[in-house]
């Protein structure tokens, strides 16, 4: 539904607009990523180099909460991308090029534990920001939406699942106790997808990308974020030891953490919550929105869930639907294990 190449008048304005901002009218275009918006980032190879165009078409995706949180982020030391040239009005930005693939494609065993501190400078030095006057919150409202998006789109869509009324009063339950958690952590700015997929592997960074949803939320999010995502999975232990170590450093640089053990509690809970949100979200990007490759990476969450419930118990309940419910609907769906009924 959303390729930037459908749309040949739009390809042609993109062209000229690069053209005319970087002098050359030689330049070559061509498709650098694609995220889960309407928002497109071309690489334009010209006389002056490498360089990156951003292009959001207006009406489709507005550039200027990207713009007003870059501007935010970057007089505060965050590594982001600069940005050389904007034109608000037509949704175009041309930023510097910072290269090849994303943290996802560069961490490992053996670069991880100096990626990961890296990172946490990064997360530390937004996290550190006061959060602005007017600031969205990733309050009640965004963590209803979240829990919605888990029950509408993977249990019932995906799953074909009807909960009787004792199986819906527990997991409304499990809603509420993730959702207050949340909303009683302490609040900092928080990016909301802090992910080595948004992360560049550059001098002085990583840098950190997709930025525009930044909103004053739980201080345990992001650092979840970064080891509980899409594209990479750790063992536990591991897990749990690189959380102490940004715990350690957060404290060190005076955010308010709460003492380890809460903390880790904090994080796991709020991951449980990120979890349900992505399956949901996934589903939703296939079915509604024709991206379906999102979706392979959904059994990685199970997994996620699977680890950690049996921490908690006052998540039982959930950890009793995965069982009981969810794990059996899924054995019955077509190979892979989590393809479309």
């Amino acid at each position: 539904m959303n390729d930037p190449d459908s749309d040949p008048q739009r390809a042609e304005l993109r062209r000229q607009w690069a053209s005319t901002a970087l002098n050359d009218p030689q330049l070559a275009l061509d498709r650098a990523s694609v995220d889960a918006g309407f928002r497109s980032y071309w690489r334009a190879t010209s006389a002056r180099g490498s360089h990156i165009v951003m292009d959001s078409p207006p009406g489709l995706e507005d550039v200027r909460p990207w713009l007003r949180m870059h501007d935010l982020l970057e007089p505060n030391g965050v590594r982001v991308p600069q940005v050389l040239e904007r034109d608000v009005e037509q949704g175009f930005l041309l930023l510097e090029d910072l290269g090849g693939p994303t943290l996802a494609r560069h961490i490992d065993d053996r670069n991880a534990d100096a990626w990961f501190d890296a990172a946490f400078a990064q997360l530390i030095r937004l996290q550190q920001i006061p959060v602005p006057e007017g600031m969205g919150s990733f309050g009640e409202a965004l963590l209803q939406r979240d829990a919605g998006l888990f029950d509408e789109w993977f249990l019932q869509r995906h799953l074909g699942l009807q909960l009787d009324c004792g199986e819906l009063e527990q997991l409304q339950l499990v809603h509420r106790r993730l959702m207050d958690n949340a909303l009683n952590q302490p609040q900092v700015l928080t990016h909301r997808d802090f992910m080595p997929r948004n992360l560049m592997p550059v001098d002085g960074g990583p840098a950190v990308l997709d930025f525009q949803d930044l909103v004053r939320g739980p201080i345990a999010y992001d650092p979840v974020s970064l080891f509980k995502d899409a594209f990479l999975s750790w063992p536990l232990a591991k897990v749990d030891a690189w959380l102490a170590r940004y715990h350690a450093q957060a404290l060190a640089a005076g955010l308010p953490v709460r003492p380890w053990p809460q903390f880790l509690r904090d994080a796991d809970w709020m991951g449980v919550q990120r979890h349900l949100k992505i399956l949901g979200l996934f589903v939703r990007l296939r079915d509604r929105d024709g991206k379906g490759h999102y979706f392979d990476d959904a059994p990685r969450f199970i997994t996620y869930l699977d680890e950690v419930l049996p921490r908690h118990p006052e998540l039982a309940a959930l950890d009793d639907l995965l069982q009981r419910r969810i794990k059996p609907a899924l054995a019955q769906l077509a190979c892979p294990v989590l393809a479309r009924p």
